[in-house]
């Protein structure tokens, strides 16, 4: 079956396409409906059906006699450590895990936090509170205290479960005292902690809270007691999942249990194109929603290996971190940033580390979680002789909007497009009034309700802000906060989050089309176009860009050629003059760039010191460059 007919087929019967793609779970009770619109918001996918993700994660492949298969790795070039599970020795650790949980009162429907670093511990832990029907929050590990007491208060859970530390290049993260901060801090208090003892740095025991995992699950194990897989409403929620809300409030995004499972699985093969038994690597970690869905669920669902990496692109050791991680493993396909490629390429331009290793039996690079340059998937293509597959999604729909299936027989590639609709999604590109644009017209990206099985059907504890954040502005639609257009061959191109649109006398401007036409410059590693205010033209774009290792010109000189080539290629509506070279860019940890936070820098507004920010010198840093050139006092 191709795109068009996979696409066509959704079309046409919604509910039949979905009901196909559900046989693929094993279901303890079938679905009444599988699609019930009288239900949440927009309605519920397999309403009434019963089922356990743990189960079809893991249980189901060793009932099936594939107990012997690879289901998770560990490679953490940090403690120099590798270590390989088996679908039976998964099985055997989450269970274990789940006891020692159920002994300390989780139960079903109670909530879990999970604060860890990326360690197999990260992925049983949230397994086992799927296996008892609990509903785990993961919170990105290093989460300074305030932020992690800000989702212990909204989510209330039993137990936490962490480790004494995190690792990284060069520096230790102190997850312990940081957790226990976070817990004075808050209201809500956990009965119980569960913390895994990291040898490098060994924490301290609350007596009566604490309890020691490896002493714990290993007594679980040596006894031979391991829970059963709770069954639960298929409309139950799996995990909350915090994403950063603009009143700097917190948003739990709630994912259900029955659809989540249909959409992972069928995302598994028909889009990534990988087929069981194959290791599948998202690079990412497991407090953002890829790792939720692409290192943990989507995979081990599909009956495939995945990798858990405890590294960075660049600095464990070097530029070649993938190119060692993908051949040690036999990667097949790996799922990134475009950050993690803008870090290798400005470290190594020419590609040469790439060489050095037997790539084989690598099929194809994925990247998502912000806009793909077509000059950083130009340069992944050419050096990599393979496939360089961009696609967009959010933390609300757990899974691709817009992309290129592979698995359903890929459709031409188009640089600076993140593809095709998926099934499931109509995208539709509305004006502010909510009138449907031309083809080609920038304007704001909408969804047509009801949104396809794994998207989120509310937010916990705040079905008022769900309804205003993303129903109300556009009645019958989801609204996605990007802005973007759609092209008359159907490809979608996200431009900018809505807030990154700039007004330039009265011009709606795309600050994305102008960093695609920064980045194309065979001198610029990455850069970041923000909109400042400007008393005569309301706002006007200034620039920031980082230079590729061993660039050596005059910032004039350079800034000149920048401003040329955008004026070519946009116009001199754009009114772009200003380009400042900077060391390094702010990003979350997750690699996105702070624009608005470079934003309020530049027009000196207050800001909050973003939660996920990885390295908050950073901003200093911006600041010097402005007032270097003069742009502030």
């Amino acid at each position: 079956m191709s795109y068009a007919e996979a696409y066509a087929r959704w079309q046409s019967d919604p509910e039949a396409f979905w009901a196909e793609a559900g046989k693929g779970i094993d279901w303890f009770t079938p679905a009444e409906k599988t699609f019930d619109p009288d239900q949440g918001a927009y309605g519920r996918w397999f309403a009434g059906a019963t089922c356990n993700t743990c189960w079809n994660a893991v249980d189901r492949h060793v009932e099936a006699g594939h107990g012997e298969r690879t289901a998770v790795i560990y490679d953490s070039p940090v403690t120099h450590t590798e270590a390989r599970y088996s679908f039976a020795d998964l099985q055997s650790e989450v269970g274990a895990l789940a006891q020692v949980m159920r002994d300390h009162g989780v139960g079903k429907g109670d909530r879990v936090i999970i604060y860890m670093p990326m360690v197999p511990q990260a992925i049983f832990a949230m397994l086992a509170s799927a296996r008892l029907g609990a509903v785990h929050s993961v919170v990105f590990g290093g989460f300074a205290a305030h932020e992690l007491a800000t989702r212990i208060e909204d989510a209330a859970p039993k137990m936490i479960i962490s480790a004494s530390c995190g690792i990284e290049p060069g520096r230790v993260v102190h997850y312990k005292p940081l957790l226990d901060a976070a817990i004075e801090e808050s209201s809500a208090k956990p009965d119980h902690c569960l913390i895994l003892q990291r040898e490098i740095e060994p924490a301290t025991i609350v007596d009566g809270r604490d309890v020691d995992y490896a002493e714990a699950v290993g007594a679980a194990k040596d006894a031979g007691r391991m829970t059963e897989c709770v069954p639960v409403a298929a409309t139950d929620p799996l995990y909350i999942l915090y994403t950063s809300g603009t009143t700097g409030q917190p948003k739990g995004v709630v994912r259900d249990n029955g659809g989540h499972m249909v959409a992972l699985r069928w995302t598994m093969e028909q889009h990534y194109g990988v087929k069981p038994g194959e290791v599948f690597w998202a690079a990412s970690d497991v407090g953002w929603v890829v790792g939720h869905s692409y290192i943990c669920y989507g995979p081990l669902l599909n009956g495939s290996a995945t990798v858990v990496y405890e590294g960075k692109p660049v600095g464990t050791p070097d530029a070649g971190a993938f190119w060692r991680v993908i051949q040690d493993h036999e990667v097949v396909a790996l799922f990134t940033a475009p950050t993690a490629f803008r870090a290798i390429k400005k470290e190594d331009p020419t590609g040469a580390l790439i060489a050095d290793y037997d790539l084989s039996n690598f099929r194809t690079l994925f990247l998502a979680g912000e806009r793909s340059d077509p000059a950083t998937v130009q340069w992944a293509e050419e050096k990599l002789d393979r496939p360089v597959i961009d696609h967009w999604w959010q933390t609300e729909t757990g899974w691709a909007m817009s992309g290129n299936p592979v698995g359903l027989g890929q459709v031409p590639v188009k640089h600076g497009s993140p593809g095709v609709p998926m099934p499931g999604y109509d995208i539709r590109v509305l004006d502010d009034g909510g009138n449907e644009v031309a083809p080609g017209t920038l304007g704001n990206i909408v969804c047509k309700l009801p949104l396809p099985p794994s998207s989120f059907p509310t937010l916990w504890n705040a079905e008022e802000r769900f309804r205003k954040s993303y129903l109300d502005e556009f009645p019958e639609f989801y609204a996605t906060s990007d802005a973007g257009l759609i092209d008359e061959d159907g490809y979608v191109f996200i431009m900018a989050r809505t807030d990154d649109i700039i007004n330039v006398a009265g011009h709606r401007l795309s600050t994305g089309a102008m960093e695609e036409v920064l980045s194309a410059h065979p001198d610029i590693a990455e850069c970041a176009v923000v909109g400042v205010a400007d008393a005569l033209k309301g706002q006007m774009p200034l620039g920031f860009y980082v230079t590729n290792d061993g660039v050596d010109r005059a910032e004039a000189d350079l800034q000149g050629e920048l401003v040329a080539q955008v004026r070519q290629s946009i116009g001199a509506v754009a009114a772009f003059k200003t380009a400042i070279e900077v060391k390094r860019l702010p990003k979350t940890r997750s690699g996105k760039v702070l624009r608005g936070t470079m934003q309020k820098i530049a027009d000196r507004a207050e800001f909050k010191m973003p939660a996920a920010i990885d390295d908050p010198a950073i901003l200093d840093e911006i600041s010097d460059a402005l007032k270097t050139r003069g742009l502030l006092p």
